[in-house]
């Protein structure tokens, strides 16, 4: 303030001027009010975020549904071209049996019909004409055989010489495999190309020669019947071809060298690692060993020519009287329980707990595990499906068995690999009729040996647990000792 003596300049001083008076109550409810804004517009945001984030998921699951109906879908359609393939081309026992199994299927509705619309003599003049369209096409049949065989014969014979002439190999501590070659495999390598040589097509008469001039210098070797006979095999087709005879002409001359070489390769005399893969093994003692004979051909076959059940008392009938019964009579086709039952072991050996009961069952097992116990449907959805069927474990923690399994889906099989509990996924309900089923399959099953021995180890571990006493925190409750 300026004064006597003092002079302060007033050109930057401001008028003020009183405001309206705030209290405390009114000051913490304005900043609760801008505090509640805050909120409002905060919690807006989440919520817009958590919404947005639920379109994105609804997307992505109707996109994931959309590509999984659409992949089931082509799976199907490439299924159904593989079985009208299959029956069109059959190639395979199983092709067989597949075709078989269609026209038992057909035959049946076919008289069906006849039965239901037809009466007296139609009846027996339809009848007739059936039986006759049956014949035909099981004729029509047994030339697709035929024909399959006469081609399946050469892919065996070129799969027994590459395995004869495969080299010795070996896996390393570091993961890298060593190849090494004995004098056997060099031998047997020799002895392939040599028959590849004789069956090569289109070759000159000189290279022709040539062929046929190391042939006989390699069974020169050994001399015996067989080798005579086919040196004198290929001296005949010398002297031909320098008579200028047709190639056309030679054919079965040709055919007859090589099926006699054939056998020469397969003599372990001359060829000593061909002895692994004959099925008749040369040393007479082995042939006493596991030996069964089949009532139904009157042969003396190995035990793995015999088809055991879990019921069986005896070998029975070999699987080859049992094919041609089931061709004549049954024709039943397995391939839905064959690819269920290796679908079984691939996951029971990515468990890696060395489950072995599921290695006991034939498909005529898993059939009735199937069929008698599960009713041929998924116990979830009653889907019905095969090939969309599978079988896995009931209590995961637990060995694989006939009564420790359930019948599901993919879907559902994998949903029901993730429970951590089962009570938690099923009701009171569902797990009693699992277990009445169950109790099915175990009286049913228990006949075999070795999973009775199962069954009994199970029934220890489960009473040695319940006689454990009751435990706290973990541990087993002390028994009370009798004074």
């Amino acid at each position: 303030m300026t004064g006597i003596g003092v002079y302060v300049s007033n050109m930057e001083d401001k008028l003020l001027c009183p405001g309206d008076y705030c209290t405390a109550d009114e000051y913490w409810a304005m900043i609760l009010s801008n505090v509640i804004i805050l909120q409002k517009n905060f919690r807006r945001w989440l919520a817009k975020r958590y919404v947005k984030q639920l379109k994105e998921d609804k997307e992505k699951r109707l996109e994931w549904e959309r590509l999984e109906e659409v992949r089931k879908k082509k799976e199907k359609e490439e299924r159904i071209q593989r079985e009208y393939a299959r029956r069109i081309n059959p190639k395979t026992k199983a092709d067989f049996e597949r075709l078989l199994h269609c026209l038992e299927k057909w035959r049946k509705e076919e008289m069906e019909r006849i039965d239901s619309t037809l009466t007296g003599a139609e009846r027996k003049a339809a009848m007739c004409m059936l039986l006759d369209q049956e014949t035909e096409l099981l004729s029509a049949i047994e030339r697709h055989k035929n024909e399959a065989n006469y081609d399946n014969r050469s892919t065996r014979i070129m799969s027994f010489l590459e395995k004869a002439a495969a080299p010795k190999v070996w896996q390393a501590h570091d993961g890298k495999l060593t190849y090494m070659d004995t004098p056997f495999t060099i031998r047997a390598k020799e002895l392939r190309d040599i028959y590849n040589s004789i069956n090569m097509k289109y070759l000159t008469q000189d290279e022709r020669l040539d062929v046929l001039l190391t042939l006989k210098h390699t069974v020169k070797e050994h001399d015996c019947k067989l080798t005579q006979e086919i040196m004198e095999l290929i001296d005949r087709e010398a002297d031909l071809l320098m008579r200028g005879v047709k190639e056309s002409n030679l054919t079965g001359l040709r055919k007859r060298i090589c099926t006699l070489f054939l056998q020469y390769i397969k003599t372990p005399t001359f060829n000593p690692e061909a002895a692994k893969f004959l099925k008749v093994p040369q040393d007479s003692e082995a042939l006493r060993k596991n030996i069964n004979y089949c009532h139904s051909c009157g042969c003396y076959l190995p035990s793995t020519d015999f088809f055991i059940t879990t019921n069986s008392r005896n070998a029975g009938r070999c699987r080859r009287c049992q094919r041609i019964e089931n061709e004549g009579r049954q024709r039943e086709d397995h391939t839905y329980y064959r690819v269920m039952l290796k679908a079984l072991h691939k996951s029971e050996e990515a468990m890696q707990d060395d489950s072995t009961l599921c290695y006991l069952l034939q498909e005529n097992d898993l059939r009735y595990l199937v069929e008698n116990i599960w009713s041929n449907q998924s116990v979830l959805s009653a889907w019905n499906d095969p090939y969309d069927l599978v079988l896995c474990r009931w209590n995961k923690h637990q060995e694989w068995s006939p009564w420790n399994s359930i019948l599901l889906t993919h879907d559902e099989a994998e949903a029901h690999k993730k429970l951590f509990s089962l009570e938690e996924g099923y009701g009171h309900v569902f797990i009693h009729k699992v277990t009445q089923k169950h109790n099915f399959a175990r009286n049913y099953f228990s006949r075999l040996p070795s999973m009775a021995e199962a069954l009994r180890k199970t029934i220890e571990s489960r009473d040695a647990k319940s006689a454990g006493g009751a435990s706290v925190v973990g541990h087993a409750a002390p028994k009370v000792q009798k004074v």
